[in-house]
């Protein structure tokens, strides 16, 4: 994804907050796009919150695909783990072998409509990227800062928690920003089975043949995928200029 200009993100930020908060304001830009008698900002519900539940579901997503990519990738990475190497990459492979789609009329039945299909999808699609990178990051680290480790007397448990994992971070962390970025457009697909997304916005917008109300759900959605793309990546750069200090 390409990253905006530092002098552009604070206005993006601050008109996507303004649209959130005072979409009434935006009016006159989008009411060419729609029929004289037609809606030309969203009305159905509040696009502040509907943005809030689409951030919530998909940060309880990452959260639980981020603590179990990385316990699989810290189980491989012991010798006592390694043989189920093989195992972990099939099963983080499952989100992405079914689309998000086919997990969601899967998850139906079993849970009902609503926001757990969604939760369902977005988790098995963002555990492939975090396990991968999370794997990258414990398996390249300087052999001579583990046996420095090692020298110092300190325990197995005692290395993953203070230099491996600390070290393994920013790369860690370059796999959830791929994984947030990439739930952030797959949640809008939750709508179709009754989850509070932003996905509501595009949906009827199709619906009724709309242009302004899809406009409005996919650029919110483009400029929060693209900001928090941002914000994390610089949080990498941040960890990775501490790990080499």
């Amino acid at each position: 994804m390409t990253s905006l200009p530092a002098l552009l993100r604070l206005p993006v930020f601050l008109v996507l907050l303004a649209f959130l908060l005072q979409p009434g304001w935006f009016e006159p830009l989008l009411k060419p796009l729609v029929q004289e008698s037609a809606p030309a900002v969203y009305n159905r519900g509040s696009l502040f919150w509907l943005t809030l539940l689409h951030l919530r579901t998909v940060l309880i997503a990452t959260l639980a695909a981020t603590v179990v990519a990385v316990s699989l990738a810290i189980l491989v990475t012991r010798q006592a783990g390694a043989e189920f190497l093989p195992l972990s990459r099939s099963l983080v492979n499952i989100g992405q072998t079914f689309p998000p789609v086919a997990v969601l009329a899967l998850a139906v039945p079993i849970f009902g409509f609503g926001e757990k299909p969604t939760l369902i999808a977005l988790f098995l699609y963002g555990l492939l990227p975090i396990f991968e990178n999370a794997l990258t990051g414990l398996t390249t680290l300087p052999p001579a800062v583990i046996e420095a480790a090692r020298g110092a007397g300190m325990t197995e448990r005692q290395r993953l928690l203070q230099i491996e994992l600390p070290l393994a971070l920013p790369v860690i962390l370059t796999g959830i920003r791929l994984s947030v970025v990439i739930s952030l457009a797959t949640a809008t697909i939750g709508s179709t089975v009754a989850a509070k997304t932003l996905g509501e916005v595009i949906i009827a917008g199709l619906q009724s043949n709309n242009l302004a109300f899809v406009l409005q759900g996919g650029l919110i959605v483009a400029a929060l995928a693209v900001l928090i793309h941002d914000a994390l990546q610089a949080l990498e750069r941040s960890l990775a200029g501490r790990a080499h200090v």
